[in-house]
C-alpha cells in the first residue's frame, strides 16, 4: 500500500532590501504581549503604540543588535515612519560603511530579519486578570535594532510579495496555497523560534488551524511552564531576573522615596512598592513561604532571617548619605590633594627635589650622574563613627522618612568632621600651621611663605608680593625656582566681601588704574575661618600644600547596619576613616588678618 509522502514547500522571497539605496521597509513594533519579571513575580507587557509621535522616529539611529558601546555599532537609520494595521512600519537606510556590509548581506538574502525598538516607559498602567497582571506601557521610542530573534515575533523586515507554497504527495497533484495563508504560516513558525517551540509544534498549530492570538497565548503558556529557562532577547541593560540587580534597582527606587537621587528608568518600576512588598520578595527569594504569614511576621523574618533586606535598607541609606555628604564637602577639599591609605600607620609623603640641568655630553661619551634631595612629611588617619536605630515599628509602618532623615544627616556630619579636621590643620598655633619636618611651622618667614604686611595694609601690593613670593619658591636645593602659580584664594566669610572687591575687574581709562589681578583667582570661603587671614594655594595637582586621605577599603562615609540587641529594630552605623596633614608649603602662601 503506497504511503503519500507530504513535502513542505517554501520558495526563497527576497526582502524588501534595495541594494541601491540601502533601504528597506519593517514592521518594528505590533505592541505583541511580552513575558516579563519584576520584583512581584512575573507579568505581561504590553505595548499601547496610539500614542507614539512618527515624526519622532525619523533620524533615530538603527543598531546592531542594542550594542550601543561605540559607532561601530550604528548601522543605519530611520527615514520615515507610517502607521499600517498591523503596527508600526519604518523605512530603514543603512549605512555605506564597510563594517556594515555583511549585515547588508545578510537582510538583503533574508537571513537576518528581526527587528526591535529600545524604548522607555512614557506612562505605565496596570491591570489584572485571574491571577495574572498585564502592564500597558505607551513607549517613548529611543532606537531600533536589527536582531536574530525578536521579542516581539512580527517585528520583522518586510519581504517582497511571497511566490506560493504547495503542499505535494506522490498520489495527489499540487495544491496552490494563497498569500494569506503563507503569512499565516510564517507567523506561527515566528512565533514558535521566539518562544523555542520545536517546529513540530509549529506544524501541529498550523495544521489545527488555530488564529494567531490562541497561538500566541499557547507559546506563552509553553514558555512559562517548561523547566528550562526560557529565550532572552539581547538588551543593553542587565537581566531584570538577577537577584543582585533587582536587590540593587530596589534600594534606588527607596532610596529616592526618601528624599535621595531620581532612580533610573530600570529601577522606576519598584518605586510604588512598599518596605513590606519588597520584605515579601527578599524572603521569597530566598526560599521560604510568604503565602500565611502576617505583614509583621513577614518583616521580622525579613530582618532577622538569611534574605537580602538588610543589605537593602543599607544600600538605599548610603544611596541617601552619599549626596548629603558630598553637597556639604568643605572648599578646603578643592585645595588639597586626595590619597588612600591601606592601614592606620603613618602616611608618609615623600617630596623629591629638582635634579637640575642636564650637562653637556663630554668628546668621549660620558654622562655625569645627578642627585636629588628628599624631604618627608608624615600624618595619619582617624576613625570617627556615630549610631542611628530605625524602630520595628517605622519598618512595619512603612515610615521612611525617620531614616532618610538620619541617612542624610550621617552624609552631612561626615562632611563636617572633615572640614573640621582640615581646618583645625591650617589654623593650629595661632595660624601658623602644623609643625613640619624641618621644625617649622607650615608658614613662617624661613619658608618664604608668610607675608609681613596684614590684609589691606599695603592696597594690591601685598597680593603681588603673594603672587611673587610663589613664583620664586625654591627647589628643595635651595636654588632651582619652581614657579609656583597662585590659583586660590581661602578666606572667611567676614573678609568675602572684602576679597571680591580686591579681585573685580574695573573698566578704567587709563592701563594704570585697572586691576591686574581681576578675575586671576578663584575665591573659596570656608565659613569655619573666624579670622581675617588669607591664605593662597597652588593647584593641588601642581604643587599640594595639604593632603587629606581614606582608607583604601573605605572611601568615605561607611553605612553598616546589624539587628538591634537594644531596640527593636535595626542599629545602622556610619564610619568615617579620615585624616588629613601638610605636605609642602611652597604650595601655599599666608597673609595675616587685622585683629
Amino acid at each position: 500500500m503506497p504511503t503519500d509522502l507530504f513535502i513542505r514547500r517554501a520558495d526563497t522571497v527576497p526582502t524588501t532590501y534595495n541594494p541601491e539605496t540601502r533601504t528597506f521597509d519593517a514592521l518594528i513594533s505590533t505592541g505583541a504581549p511580552v513575558a516579563r519579571t519584576d520584583g512581584r513575580g512575573p507579568y505581561i507587557e504590553r505595548l499601547d503604540l496610539s500614542g507614539v509621535d512618527l515624526d519622532s522616529l525619523v533620524g533615530l539611529t538603527v543598531l546592531d543588535g542594542h550594542r550601543q558601546g561605540g559607532s561601530e555599532h550604528a548601522v543605519g537609520v530611520i527615514v520615515a515612519a507610517r502607521n499600517e494595521a498591523a503596527g508600526i512600519v519604518a523605512t530603514v537606510r543603512l549605512s555605506a560603511a564597510d563594517d556594515v556590509k555583511s549585515i547588508a548581506l545578510k537582510v538583503g538574502e533574508g537571513t537576518l530579519r528581526g527587528v526591535s525598538i529600545g524604548y522607555s516607559a512614557a506612562s505605565r498602567s496596570e491591570s489584572a486578570t485571574g491571577g495574572k497582571r498585564t502592564i500597558t506601557v505607551r513607549p517613548k521610542i529611543h532606537e531600533l535594532s536589527i536582531v536574530a530573534i525578536p521579542a516581539d515575533p512580527q517585528a520583522l523586515i518586510r519581504k517582497e510579495d511571497p511566490l506560493p507554497t504547495q503542499n505535494i504527495s506522490e498520489n495527489e497533484p499540487p495544491i496552490t496555497v494563497g498569500n494569506d495563508n503563507t503569512a499565516h504560516r510564517a507567523q506561527v513558525r515566528a512565533i514558535a523560534r521566539a518562544a523555542g517551540q520545536s517546529a513540530e509544534w509549529a506544524d501541529e498549530q498550523i495544521d489545527a488551524e488555530a488564529d494567531i492570538t490562541t497561538i500566541r497565548a499557547a507559546a506563552f503558556q509553553a514558555m512559562t511552564s517548561r523547566q528550562s529557562p526560557g529565550i532572552r532577547t539581547q538588551s543593553a541593560t542587565p537581566a531584570n531576573d538577577d537577584p543582585t540587580v533587582i536587590r540593587q534597582r530596589m534600594a534606588e527606587a527607596l532610596a529616592a522615596r526618601m528624599g535621595g537621587p531620581e532612580p533610573t528608568e530600570a529601577a522606576r518600576q519598584y518605586v510604588n512598592l512598599s518596605l513590606h512588598d519588597m520584605a515579601r520578595h527578599a524572603v521569597s527569594a530566598s526560599g521560604q513561604g510568604v503565602t500565611m504569614l502576617s505583614r509583621e511576621e513577614l518583616i521580622q523574618r525579613a530582618m532577622h532571617g538569611t534574605s537580602d533586606f538588610p543589605m537593602l535598607l543599607t544600600e538605599s541609606g548610603n544611596r541617601v548619605l552619599r549626596p548629603a555628604y558630598e553637597s556639604a564637602a568643605s572648599p578646603l577639599k578643592t585645595v588639597a590633594r586626595r590619597s588612600s591609605a591601606p592601614d592606620f600607620r603613618d602616611i608618609s609623603t615623600l617630596q623629591f627635589g629638582e635634579f637640575g640641568k642636564l650637562k653637556e655630553v663630554t668628546e668621549h661619551g660620558e654622562i655625569t650622574a645627578t642627585t636629588t634631595a628628599e624631604a618627608k612629611e608624615a600624618y595619619r588617619l582617624k576613625t570617627f563613627a556615630r549610631l542611628f536605630n530605625v524602630s520595628r515599628k517605622a519598618i512595619i509602618n512603612d515610615d521612611l522618612g525617620a531614616f532618610g532623615r538620619w541617612a542624610s544627616e550621617m552624609g552631612r556630619a561626615a562632611a563636617e568632621t572633615e572640614a573640621d579636621e582640615l581646618v583645625a590643620l591650617l589654623t593650629q598655633s595661632a595660624g601658623a600651621g602644623p609643625l613640619m619636618q624641618d621644625g617649622k611651622r607650615l608658614f613662617s618667614a624661613d619658608h618664604g611663605n608668610l607675608s609681613t604686611d596684614t590684609v589691606g595694609q599695603a592696597g594690591s601690593d601685598n597680593l603681588d608680593n603673594a603672587r611673587s613670593s610663589m613664583r620664586k619658591q625654591k627647589g628643595l636645593d635651595g636654588t632651582t625656582p619652581v614657579n609656583v602659580v597662585a590659583k586660590y584664594l581661602l578666606i572667611g566669610p567676614d573678609q568675602e566681601k572684602y576679597a571680591e572687591q580686591r579681585l573685580a575687574t574695573i573698566n578704567a581709562a587709563e592701563t594704570a588704574f585697572a586691576n591686574p589681578f581681576a578675575n586671576s583667582l578663584t575665591i573659596l570661603v570656608e565659613p569655619r575661618i573666624t579670622n581675617n587671614d588669607w591664605r593662597f594655594f597652588a593647584d593641588p595637582a601642581v604643587l599640594p600644600a595639604i593632603e587629606y586621605a581614606y582608607l583604601s577599603s573605605a572611601q568615605g562615609p561607611q553605612l553598616s547596619s546589624r539587628d538591634g540587641w537594644e531596640v527593636l529594630g535595626r542599629e545602622f552605623r556610619c564610619v568615617l576613616d579620615f585624616g588629613c596633614g601638610a605636605v609642602d608649603w611652597r604650595g601655599v602662601y599666608r597673609i595675616p588678618g587685622t585683629a
